[in-house]
């Protein structure tokens, strides 16, 4: 069910075949279900279109299906262009960087990247550049965007993408990229993506608190991995931007889409319409339910924002 190919720069899907299905139809058809699931009344405010969205990255058997309570959301008749935020798992970087592709291709159709848009963040000489090999090499750019096609595939003409890879930035960094997305997140036909997932817990991740029952209380491990994340969750949803700085600087909660979470909180407070915005955790989930120190979890935390 692919279209036919863009010309020019394509990524290409390099997740395909093993993060998620590469034919086109059986992946539309997964993630139709996981959006169906989903209670219309769990997402949807009854008279605002959401403007942004805070969704996870994982293969789609594990974390499809918490994503799908933030795509449920959308309202694909208003929005012309997604801008798509992922942090960096590979390359080491100071700053944002955008794509050099012109299109991204994915087993359902391609989506088109927003060259002026680009253009605009890059004459600004603040962003640096992704090379196709990284661009392909990451996953937190790349899962989202077959859910953009399925919850767009009623529009004849699909949304542009702007997609930015989020390196590891200060607090003064975050603010300044935060500053120059706010004038877009104040444009009503722009949708945000802030792509994250939550605590990474076990050994294997080199984090692992709550090993001790003194550490729990009379909570269960995966118990108090919630209660972790949940109050990191209560920052940005009262749009606490300093406060969820000192908490990750606190717990140390690995949470691997923390910068460009922290550049969208930036984005909100520097945003002249800030008091109206509305950031909602619709859906928390975790990979598996840690109660041992042989147990590992990494955990899914979906946002609507209005």
């Amino acid at each position: 069910m692919a279209e036919a190919s863009t010309t020019g720069r394509v990524r290409h899907p390099s997740h395909a075949g093993s993060w998620y299905s590469a034919d086109g139809t059986a992946l539309a058809d997964e993630l139709g279900a996981y959006l169906r699931a989903v209670p219309s009344s769990a997402s949807t405010h009854p008279t605002r279109a959401p403007r942004a969205l805070i969704a996870p990255h994982a293969g789609y058997s594990y974390s499809g299906p918490a994503a799908a309570w933030a795509y449920k959301a959308v309202d694909p008749r208003v929005v012309r262009r997604v801008f798509l935020l992922g942090p960096s798992h590979h390359v080491f970087l100071k700053q944002c960087a955008l794509t050099t592709c012109d299109a991204y291709r994915t087993p359902m159709g391609d989506l088109e990247v927003d060259a002026r848009v680009v253009a605009e963040l890059r004459a600004t000489g603040a962003f640096a550049e992704m090379s196709l090999s990284v661009d392909e090499d990451e996953h937190s750019l790349e899962m989202h965007l077959p859910y953009i096609r399925e919850v767009f595939k009623s529009e004849a003409k699909k949304p542009t993408l702007v997609p930015v890879l989020v390196g590891a930035l200060s607090n003064a960094a975050e603010k300044k990229y935060g500053d120059i997305f706010a004038t877009y997140l104040n444009d009503p036909e722009n949708l945000f993506v802030v792509s994250s997932d939550f605590c990474h817990w076990g050994k294997r991740f080199g984090y692992t608190p709550f090993l001790q029952p003194e550490q729990n209380g009379a909570l269960e491990i995966h118990e108090s991995i919630e209660a972790l994340d949940r109050r990191g969750m209560s920052f940005i949803e009262t749009k606490d931007a300093d406060g969820f700085v000192s908490y990750l600087e606190e717990t140390k909660n690995t949470v691997c889409g923390r910068h460009p979470i922290g550049v969208f909180l930036r984005a909100v407070l520097a945003s002249s319409k800030c008091a109206e915005r509305e950031v909602r955790f619709v859906r928390y989930e975790q990979s598996s339910k840690a109660k041992t120190e042989r147990d590992s979890s990494v955990s899914y935390a979906s946002a609507v924002v209005y």
